[in-house]
């Protein structure tokens, strides 16, 4: 008699990070139902926008959960605390409501004690109302695959299409790595129950930390250009950046990302991923450019 596929929700499933994670836990044979903002029809995927009510009979057959979904729109604490906090809140409290076994929510490494940007705040009330539901927390670096997407893939489009690249403070602004593949071993050992209960937030990214330009410049050379960097004091970007979303504009590099981007996390500890037994790759340049 064959054994039934473990039922899995994913949130955010059309975004870099949950596609990804959706895509790896389909090929080890779980049966994924996205759940989106704009669900394809026939795919049984979901319709789910965050800070919605969220009736817990939504995840009836569902054994797991993946929360990925974040709202980049609002701009203001108050709309962000309103959409994405309570929204996760509410999100994870039907979970459990509904009896759903294991949930896994997908933080950042912007998320840490003293962090300044409004979406690591963000993160950490989420991880603090998670881990109180029992749920686990993962920090991961920056995410890159086979084929890049996310805030990696911006950085290949940047590169391919300007000979003149602006970076902020020189371009040392240190990023750690993450493949996809990595992030996903890691996810489904929590759906497994191979990682113990009640533990801290993990920190998932190969430990070896790259500087902004570096990485632009592997780019470069993995597209076969020769670009310049221009160096752009970070006051006078987030100001530019500022000014355009107070007139009303959406630029795709926010200015609250920018300030992530200053004001990063100075030794995310990679112990716990260690002594749990996970290992990620070595950042290696995809070869799909």
């Amino acid at each position: 008699m064959a054994v039934e596929a473990e039922s899995c929700v994913v949130t955010g499933a059309h975004g870099f990070v949950g596609s990804r994670l959706k895509g790896h836990l389909e090929r080890a044979g779980w049966r994924v139902t996205a759940w989106t903002r704009q669900p394809e029809r026939g795919t049984g995927a979901v319709a789910f926008h965050l800070g919605q009510e969220v009736d817990p009979s939504l995840f009836k057959g569902a054994q797991t959960l993946v929360h990925c979904a974040y709202d980049f729109e609002p701009r203001r604490w108050e709309e962000i605390a309103a959409i994405n906090v309570n929204g996760s809140q509410k999100l994870l409290a039907a979970a459990r409501a509904a009896g759903v076994r294991q949930v896994v929510f997908i933080s950042s490494l912007s998320a840490f004690v003293g962090c300044q940007s409004l979406y690591g705040r963000a993160k950490m009330e989420i991880e603090g109302f998670a881990r109180s539901t029992g749920a686990f927390v993962i920090r991961p670096g920056l995410v890159y695959s086979d084929n890049p997407g996310g805030l990696f893939g911006r950085l290949v489009c940047q590169v391919r299409n300007a000979r003149f690249v602006p970076i902020i403070w020189g371009g040392r602004q240190v990023q750690y790595l993450l493949h996809d593949e990595d992030l996903g071993q890691v996810v489904q050992a929590c759906l497994d129950g191979r990682v113990p209960a009640e533990i801290e937030p993990i920190t998932v990214a190969h430990e070896q930390g790259w500087e902004l330009k570096e990485i632009l410049a592997q780019i470069a050379r993995g597209l076969g250009k020769r670009v310049r960097f221009l160096p752009v004091p970070w006051q006078l970007a987030w100001l530019g950046l500022k000014g355009l979303e107070l007139a009303g504009a959406r630029p795709n590099f926010r200015s609250d990302s920018l300030i992530s981007l200053v004001y990063q996390n100075p030794c995310p500890s990679f112990a716990l991923m260690r002594s749990l037994g996970f290992q990620c790759r070595t950042f290696q340049l995809p070869a799909n450019l």
